[in-house]
């Protein structure tokens, strides 16, 4: 029994020696500087970090200012590059965050400059101080850092007008759009249609008049119809049925209705009026015309 409770003691020893042996991240040798324009080498503010404690006075920045944090990544008690570390900006109002990334070396000494042009206009009108964190990470088992190292007071230059941008386009319902449609085009008037039919009826005469000057042959009305009574048909037919696709255009149809009833009437006027024509040829070859 005694050698069973002190069997189990030692594992809850090594246990515990394992877990306080788990590595997290931290950093050491922390310095933040606030460097003027213009100023020589090593003037201005200089305030040391401690990774436990936030600092206790805010730190200003102005605008022709430069904030400079310099550190040294640790990975437990060993200088070490992590995979993510970041200066972190949150509002205290809105809760907004901006983060900077730190350019980290690969013993573990890293650095960022922060300027008043690299703030989001949100920091800028901000009239409370703005907590800065420090956020370490990487993979692995080690613990990742993320604690408040200090706040950060903007303080801008009332004579320098803020560039606010515009607001974000918003997609919304628009109100209600009435079109208003053209009226449907109407046929011209009466007396126009009128007198171009009476043109057209009156041209009919000084055509029969000069077929028959030039010659046309009547009388092989017949012999045409008895050689190919199909073809001349469909012909006469399609002429008669695009005149008719005409009128109905004119007066009621739509260019939808015409152009589907013309295809076809016109391609079987096409078909018939070339074996017509054949016929009137092998006619005219065998000296009847």
């Amino acid at each position: 029994m005694k050698l069973l409770h002190s069997f189990t003691s030692s594992l809850i020893v090594s246990g515990a020696c394992l877990a306080s042996a788990a590595s997290s991240w931290s950093f050491q040798d922390a310095t933040i500087a606030i460097q003027s324009k213009g100023a020589g080498v090593g003037a201005g503010t200089k305030e040391t970090l401690n990774p436990n404690t936030p600092l206790a006075k805010s730190v200003s920045l102005g605008a022709t200012d430069t904030l400079k944090l310099l550190l040294t990544t640790t990975d437990g008690k060993k200088a070490k590059r992590p995979h993510q570390a970041f200066l972190t900006l949150t509002d205290p109002t809105t809760g907004l965050e901006e983060s900077f990334v730190l350019s980290v070396k690969e013993n573990g000494k890293g650095k960022v400059d922060l300027t008043q042009k690299d703030l989001p206009v949100q920091f800028l009108t901000s009239a409370k101080p703005i907590p800065a964190s420090i956020v370490i990470g990487s993979f692995g088992s080690s613990t990742a850092y993320k604690s408040t190292a200090f706040d950060l007071n903007v303080s801008r230059d009332p004579n320098v007008p803020l560039a606010i941008p515009e607001p974000p386009t918003r997609y919304a319902a628009e109100q209600e759009i009435h079109h208003i449609f053209r009226d449907d085009p109407r046929s011209p008037p009466k007396i126009i249609t009128l007198v171009f039919a009476a043109a057209v009826l009156g041209a009919v005469p000084v055509l029969l008049g000069v077929w028959a000057t030039l010659g046309a042959n009547v009388n092989h009305f017949g012999k045409a119809f008895g050689n190919a009574p199909i073809s001349h048909g469909l012909f006469f037919g399609s002429i008669l049925a695009m005149e008719g696709i005409f009128f109905l255009y004119y007066t009621s149809w739509n260019l939808f209705q015409t152009l589907p009833a013309a295809t076809i009437v016109g391609s079987v006027a096409f078909l018939s009026g070339s074996r017509a024509l054949s016929e009137v040829q092998e006619r005219r070859l065998a000296g009847l015309r």
